[in-house]
């Protein structure tokens, strides 16, 4: 598991900081985005060269990692209404 920061909105690895998965999202849904980001970079390593494909590709990371939180406004200023907004809307348009 990475280090947080003691704040816990970014986790730490190798030195770097990189934004926290919003703590708020259950646990199956963040396994459900988490599964959509990671076929998402696979599917980025496996456009070879064709830039379409790579370009949605990285717009399914885009919204993966916007839904988990890591990416767009931050999670620790939006209300939880709006927390929950950003993920189910994410799961929408992954799924």
């Amino acid at each position: 598991m990475p280090e947080h920061t003691p704040d816990g909105r970014f986790i730490v690895v190798n030195g770097r900081r990189w934004r926290a998965t919003d703590p708020e999202i259950p646990d199956d849904v963040r396994d459900r985005l988490q599964k959509h980001l990671m076929a998402a970079r696979r599917a980025v390593g496996a456009a070879g060269d064709d830039d379409d494909a790579r370009a949605r590709a990285r717009e399914r990371v885009q919204l993966a990692k916007v839904a988990l939180g890591e990416r767009g406004e931050p999670w620790w200023e939006q209300t939880s209404a709006q927390r929950r907004e950003r993920w189910e809307r994410g799961l929408t348009d992954l799924d």
